[in-house]
């Protein structure tokens, strides 16, 4: 069984159809995590890494988590399960599109699939848990306008290629970005991710740059951001 440890949990790697990845990891260390609200949705969870790391960070959290792929939701509980905070950690297989949690979250995140062009792969579960297909960041925010409480927020990681669709499909949804980070590979790359927060409200937006590598070793920044997770 393949195993990852992280410094308070460990994510069993095995069954689900999107592996433990560096941007899952990216945003369960960078997202914001608004303490007064402790009522959270991980949307398509994977192995449930995120929510794992959301419930590390927010020590009050309730966390749901959601993913189409069955093996995915049975892998992602179970790593729930055998974690510090089972009590506070869900995971359910259903589909956003069919999705009816009965009240309103706090906070919404997602490292949803993003290939919207690119040719399918060919294992059918692994092609749905990389390709928009059965879930986009379009679906995501209308669901989190609908769902999210009047202060909530939502947080997302896509191509930083995807910056300016993204910005005008939130605001046609009445969510508006209050946190832009961009995320470099090495100084000498362009973003290459991005992670973007909205909420309801109008503010200045923070814009923030991340390099993860220089010189062939992960920069002080990239460490400091996940010391909490890794054992460098």
């Amino acid at each position: 069984m393949a195993v990852f440890r992280f410094k308070q949990f460990s994510v069993s790697n095995t069954l689900s159809a999107m592996k433990v990845n560096t941007d899952g990891v990216l945003l369960g260390a960078a997202m914001t995590l608004p303490q007064d609200a402790p009522l959270m949705l991980d949307i398509g969870t994977g192995t449930g890494t995120i929510a794992l790391m959301a419930a590390q960070r927010h020590p009050g959290a309730t966390i749901h988590a959601i993913d189409i792929d069955e093996a995915s939701a049975r892998e992602a509980a179970e790593n729930f399960a055998a974690s510090p905070w089972a009590d506070r950690l869900s995971a359910s297989c259903t589909a956003l599109a069919d999705f009816r949690p009965g009240c309103k979250y706090g906070h919404i995140f997602s490292n949803p699939p993003y290939y919207d062009n690119s040719l399918m792969n060919p294992d059918a579960r692994e092609g749905e848990a990389r390709h928009s297909v059965s879930l986009s960041y379009r679906d995501i925010l209308a669901f989190a306008a609908g769902n999210l409480q009047e202060q909530g927020t939502l947080s997302l990681i896509l191509p930083a290629d995807t910056e300016k669709m993204l910005l005008r499909v939130a605001g046609a949804w009445g969510l508006f970005p209050f946190r832009l980070l961009r995320i470099c590979s090495t100084p000498a790359k362009k973003p290459s991710r991005l992670i973007a927060e909205f909420s309801r409200a109008r503010v200045p937006v923070k814009e923030e740059l991340l390099t993860i590598q220089e010189s062939g070793t992960y920069t002080q920044e990239y460490k400091s951001l996940t010391s909490e997770f890794y054992l460098f």
